[in-house]
């Protein structure tokens, strides 16, 4: 299979991103305020970077895990099958719980993954996204905090990638294919 060309147009940029950031961990720490400790989960892959800054925000303790699901692989679109491919590794039973996702696409992955937390009789689950792109939710759900909403475009950055490559971009980047 040979590599398509692409060049990246930015789209969000590193400063905007970082005062985003810091403007979410603010408003969680008061939602979570009084909490015990809070359980920020990551959804990997895509989510490392916004997590790592998220946290170091977040003016509470955290305990920090990590889930991966996949419902895109290398691809571009998604297969609307969620796989569980990383559990998390603590409990979560009677906690509160904070997901973090790097983007809201369709809904599948989250939909799913929410479920499957809410199954394990979290005290409180909420979900802070990056980025949403709402014009192409199939399933109805919502981030509880959204960094940015964005057009359906396909983006890469800050963690975010295509087929495992511009995850090190400091900003959001819109893919254009050349």
């Amino acid at each position: 299979m040979s590599e398509r060309k692409y060049v990246i147009d930015q789209m969000i940029s590193a400063k905007s991103i970082a005062a985003r950031v810091e403007a979410l961990a603010a408003e969680i720490t008061q939602s979570f305020r009084g909490t015990e400790k809070l359980v920020v989960v990551g959804l990997l892959r895509g989510s490392f970077v916004f997590i790592a800054d998220l946290v170091r925000e977040i003016d509470l303790p955290v305990e920090v895990d990590f889930l991966e699901a996949s419902s895109y692989g290398d691809a571009m679109h998604t297969s609307r099958e969620v796989r569980i491919l990383k559990d998390l590794r603590g409990e979560i039973a009677g906690r509160d719980v904070l997901v973090v996702e790097d983007i809201v696409d369709t809904g599948f992955t989250l939909h799913h993954v929410k479920n499957l937390l809410l199954s394990r009789e979290p005290r409180r689950l909420e979900v802070c996204a990056l980025l949403d792109k709402p014009s192409r939710r199939e399933v109805e759900i919502r981030a509880t905090w959204t960094g940015f909403e964005i057009p359906d475009e396909f983006v890469v950055g800050y963690g975010i990638d295509y087929a495992q490559r511009d995850r090190n971009l400091p900003y959001i980047g819109k893919v254009r294919f050349v």
